[in-house]
């Protein structure tokens, strides 16, 4: 009974962060409140206190679901791959992939990353916690693994992660109909493979 109890709230828990990414894309960060989180959710402001502390307690669970999503999402792609190379590649396909197919997750994700605070008011994006970033230390380690096997040249894994990495979060910026996310990818795997082989 226990078991069924625990899967309950988790579910419950995971409908109430469904609904603060939706009402994020919505009405931003800015805007937001339990009340709206509720409305979104079909639930009482209540029910949501029950399962989070506060509205700063639903969008911090918030940004770990959706920092998880998006691991897991490029992770199980890239596992299938075989080589370092084809891991990159994975990688950066899986990255990119993600960005366009989740766009309601990547404005959650800019919405809680650029304006939310800690209680001493400093803003999220200025933090540098001793946690390291997961894709970055997995895009660091398929790095490292190419070096070792001499797919690879002898580049530094955690400059070229940061440079990959941040070409894939300045697509998540930009919209519209102008921009070919498949001709993006094509051109960062063309100057990503020049940097590392």
């Amino acid at each position: 009974m226990l078991e069924e109890t625990s899967f309950i709230s988790e579910a419950r828990r995971e409908q109430i962060i469904k609904a603060a990414i939706e009402a994020l894309d919505d009405i931003g960060y800015v805007n937001m409140s339990l009340a709206k989180i509720a409305k979104k959710a079909k639930v009482s402001t209540g029910l949501i206190s029950y399962h989070f502390e506060d509205k700063e307690d639903v969008l911090n669970h918030t940004l770990d679901y959706l920092l998880k999503k998006q691991f897991e999402y490029i992770k199980e792609r890239v596992s299938k791959e075989g080589s370092a190379y084809d891991q990159l590649i994975g990688y950066i396909d899986a990255s990119l992939a993600y960005q366009g197919t989740h766009s309601i997750n990547n404005v959650a994700l800019i919405e809680i990353i650029f304006n939310a605070r800690t209680p001493d008011n400093i803003p999220y994006y200025k933090l540098s916690g001793d946690e390291e970033d997961p894709l970055y230390t997995y895009l660091e380690g398929i790095l490292s693994h190419g070096i070792k096997t001499k797919e690879f040249s002898e580049v530094e894994p955690k400059n070229v992660s940061i440079m990959i990495q941040g070409a894939i979060a300045e697509s998540m910026l930009i919209n519209g109909k102008q921009f070919n996310l498949e001709a993006y990818k094509n051109d960062l795997v063309k100057m990503v493979t020049k940097m590392v082989k």
